[in-house]
């Protein structure tokens, strides 16, 4: 049976897109206040959690717990949070779209046109030796549950995920109190980029919990890379971008003394590299 496609759903056209409400729910409180502060000083309203909520408070910024937005508690320890109607439908609903105009108007939704989250630090957990319980209860759920509800819906919302994308969203919202669709467009896809690390780096370490048996290695093996360094071209001068990736944690083997090489500039390299090594094996030269 063939997979079955969603169709798009219509809406508005959206250029530049006002920010009135943001959630905000970061591990990481890297640059947390100053884009807090920024988003406050134009107007915006901010839902937050936890320590961020805390944080922010502690600052002087004003900040509504997503608890007392949805009205209903955080709970299990703090594994529900997020995941609510109140929540995804704000961030999920498509704008000017009649249908959806309609049920958010009837369940009290509210937009929220930013979302700024990064995720629980699962790698780091594992990397301190953490036992197997621990490092589960670090897969984080309802942050990648909002990252992919707003980047999906990036038409209308801004989806931020790195401290190092504030600078670019504060002087945004500076100029036009808003963002443009094509910094949306961009967020969007290392919003994706991030999930799908953080996924391959969960999918890659259970993996390497069941065992020895044959028959637990797994169907399918995820592995993420990172972007080393852009390079001038691709195979021909006409395909750009072109970039040289490496494995997560993993360094460079060489160093680029001058200029910004290209693809073929690489393999030209690689290739004299060995070339040398094999003749310095076979003279027996040091």
């Amino acid at each position: 049976m063939a997979a079955h496609t969603i169709a798009s759903i219509g809406g508005k056209e959206a250029e530049d897109v006002p920010i009135r409400r943001a959630l905000l729910s970061v591990s990481d409180k890297t640059g947390l206040v100053a884009l807090g502060e920024a988003l406050h000083a134009k107007g915006v309203e901010l839902l937050s959690t936890g320590g961020t909520a805390k944080a922010l408070r502690a600052a002087g910024i004003p900040v509504v717990d997503v608890a007392d937005y949805t009205g209903f508690p955080e709970m299990l320890g703090g594994r529900v949070k997020t995941l609510h109607p109140k929540v995804h439908g704000g961030i999920m609903y498509v704008r000017g779209n009649a249908e959806h105009e309609a049920s958010v108007k009837e369940a009290g939704i509210k937009g929220i046109d930013l979302v700024v989250l990064n995720l629980y630090a699962f790698e780091a957990t594992v990397a301190k030796g953490a036992d197997f319980g621990t490092c589960v209860e670090n897969v984080d759920i309802g942050g990648p549950s909002m990252l992919r509800s707003s980047a999906k819906n990036h038409r209308y919302v801004t989806i931020a995920t790195a401290p190092d994308q504030y600078a670019e969203l504060i002087a945004s919202l500076a100029a036009t109190g808003g963002t443009p669709y094509a910094l949306r467009k961009k967020f969007a896809a290392a919003a994706f980029a991030h999930s799908a690390r953080y996924d391959a780096a969960i999918a890659a370490w259970f993996a390497g919990q069941l065992g020895d048996d044959a028959g637990a290695a797994p169907a399918l093996l995820t592995r993420a890379c990172e972007r080393a360094r852009p390079l001038k071209y691709g195979n021909n001068p006409h395909q750009k971008p072109a970039a040289l990736y490496r494995p997560l944690g993993a360094k460079e083997p060489f160093t680029v003394r001058n200029g910004s090489p290209g693809y073929i500039n690489m393999l030209d390299a690689f290739n004299a590299y060995q070339l040398v090594r094999e003749l310095r094996a076979a003279l027996d030269l040091p």
